[in-house]
């Protein structure tokens, strides 16, 4: 998992009031910007989507060839609604693109925010990366299934 912040990532976050951006490289857009330009992005053109967490993720299925990174919405770190997002993303729509987590993210959220097919948080301003990297090595095993062992474990002990 790689802990990031926009800066050192090379996106540019476009202003939320413009409403239908340029072109341009690494460009991170809303998706009300990007629903307004995606007919006439080129192709070949990196651009990130910061979604919502009240949005079904299905109704964005034919454009994730052309989005590099997915941008995720925790507004509260008590809403697990972004982790429902993550994993229809990765598990059911097959997305290989950056699957980010920002917003209040918590280092507590990261074996979760893991196991659902996020590859990089942003961590809430209080959280310190060394604390989070730690929680990751807390738990080796997991009995249910996920994005990346979807067999639970006695499925695969079985095996």
């Amino acid at each position: 998992m790689k802990f990031v912040s926009l800066q050192d990532t090379g996106w540019q976050a476009v202003d939320a009031a413009e409403t239908a951006p340029a072109a341009a490289p690494r460009r991170l857009l809303t998706l009300a910007q990007w629903q307004a330009v995606r007919a006439n992005w080129p192709a070949d053109l990196p651009v990130a989507v910061t979604l919502p967490n009240t949005f079904d993720v299905e109704e964005l299925a034919a454009d994730l060839p052309r989005i590099a990174l997915v941008a995720l919405q925790f507004p509260k770190w008590t809403d697990g609604r972004a982790y429902s997002q993550a994993r229809t993303l990765r598990a059911r729509l097959g997305y290989q693109g950056e699957v980010r987590a920002t917003g209040e993210v918590l280092v507590d959220m990261l074996p979760l925010l893991q196991r659902t097919g996020v590859d990089a948080v942003q961590l809430r301003a209080d959280q310190r990366e060394e604390s989070a990297r730690r929680a990751l090595t807390l738990v080796t095993e997991n009995y249910q299934g996920d994005v990346s062992q979807t067999r639970p474990l006695f499925a695969r002990l079985a095996a």
